[in-house]
C-alpha cells in the first residue's frame, strides 16, 4: 500500500531545526544579497553562531509574540518512516520596533526567506498567510515588513496581498559604501 502523500505545510519551528534554518538564510544570503553585502555576511556570521542564535530564537524568544514559522517541502509519497521532511522557508514574527511603531498593536515580519531551490512553488505565499494569521492571533492589528528597495519579486508579492509602502525607508550595512537599501510596506490586518 502506498504511503499518503504529505501536502507542503507551515508550523513553528523545532529546536533541533536550527542548524537547517541557519544553513538557509545563509543560502539565501548568497543568491538574494548584492556582492559587496554579502561577502562581509558571510564571512562575520559563523554557521555555528546562527545556528546558536536561531536555537535561541526557538527555545527562548524575548517574549511571547516572537516566533520562528519553517515551510516543511510536500511529498509525493509520504517520505521516508520517520524521515523530517527539509525546512524549504523561514519567517519570523514579532513586535514592530521601528521607532514610530507601537509594538503593541503592531507586528513585523523580521525575516522572510525561502530557499532559492525552492521558490515559486507557493511557501513564500503559505508563510506569509500563517505569519499574519500568527500576529493577529497575538493581537497585532497592523503588520510592517523591511524589503529590499530592488527586490520586485517581493513587493510584487505583498502587494498583491493588499501590502503597501508606508513611507519607511533605511540602509542597513557595516559600512557607508556597502548597504543595503530597503522600504517598509505595512498591511491591516484586523478581520472584518
Amino acid at each position: 500500500m502506498p504511503d499518503t502523500p504529505r501536502p507542503p505545510q507551515v508550523r513553528l519551528a523545532l529546536p533541533a531545526e536550527a542548524a537547517a534554518i541557519a544553513a538557509l538564510q545563509r543560502r539565501c544570503w548568497d543568491a538574494d544579497l548584492p556582492e559587496d553585502l554579502r561577502g562581509w555576511l558571510l564571512t562575520e556570521a559563523d554557521l555555528g553562531d546562527l545556528t546558536e542564535v536561531w536555537y535561541g530564537a526557538v527555545t527562548a524568544p524575548p517574549e511571547a509574540r516572537c516566533r520562528v514559522l519553517v515551510a516543511i517541502a510536500g511529498t509525493e509519497d509520504g517520505g521516508a518512516p520517520g524521515a523530517t521532511p527539509p525546512i524549504v522557508g523561514f519567517v519570523t514574527t514579532e513586535p514592530a520596533s521601528d521607532p514610530d511603531s507601537d509594538p503593541s498593536q503592531d507586528g513585523e515580519l523580521g525575516e522572510w526567506l525561502v530557499d532559492p531551490a525552492a521558490r515559486s512553488q507557493g511557501h513564500g505565499s503559505r508563510l506569509l498567510n500563517a505569519a499574519v494569521d500568527t500576529l493577529r492571533a497575538d493581537g497585532f492589528r497592523r503588520a510592517t515588513i523591511w524589503v529590499a528597495s530592488t527586490d520586485d519579486g517581493r513587493r510584487k508579492l505583498l502587494t498583491g496581498a493588499g501590502w503597501a509602502a508606508d513611507g519607511g525607508h533605511r540602509e542597513l550595512g557595516p559600512e557607508r559604501d556597502v548597504t543595503l537599501k530597503q522600504v517598509r510596506l505595512h498591511s491591516d490586518i484586523t478581520e472584518d
